[in-house]
């Protein structure tokens, strides 16, 4: 997929709505430095393009009871039909699975878990995680600390930019 070229205008619109995704059509207007309507033509455009994909709020993990993290390597067995298909489906059903990477090097599978404790964590890894098909190998990396997460997207950096 090809990137959609953003003007100055739209970036700032990103960038805004990134931070404060509640904040109304007027603010985000007045915050630009646009007129209202002109805004929000921009913005739909913005979501029409599939720009923006979707609004939602950020919760904080620990005040609801999410004391644990972990990125999870997961490396299969290549030898089953449609491992990676079987897989992919089952931790699609596993509320503790909050991101799933297929990657490079020694794992198949990063996975970002999140339990309540470390019996949570425990169980999800004895009950579910080892005993989807194919599981092989699997290496747990807890996180002590967090030292910056954003799910954002750098609007500001562009592919020219970067050559």
């Amino acid at each position: 997929m090809n990137a959609i070229s953003l003007d100055a205008t739209d970036c700032r619109i990103l960038t805004v709505l990134q931070n404060e995704g509640r904040i109304s059509n007027l603010d985000l207007a007045e915050r630009i430095a646009l007129s209202p309507s002109a805004c929000l033509r921009r913005l739909r455009l913005l979501e029409d393009q599939g720009v923006i994909e979707r609004y939602r709020a950020c919760l904080n993990k620990e005040a609801l009871g999410f004391e644990l993290e972990a990125f999870v390597q997961v490396s299969m067995r290549n030898d089953q039909e449609n491992w990676h298909e079987h897989f992919a489906d089952a931790l699609r059903e596993w509320p503790e699975v909050v991101g799933a990477f297929v990657v490079t090097g020694e794992s198949h599978y990063v996975l970002r878990v999140l339990a309540h404790n470390l019996k949570h964590y425990s169980d999800f890894v004895i009950s579910k995680l080892y005993k989807a098909p194919g599981v092989m190998d699997i290496r747990s990396n807890i996180v002590l600390q967090t030292l910056k997460e954003d799910t954002g997207v750098p609007v500001g950096l562009t592919p020219e930019a970067e050559r």
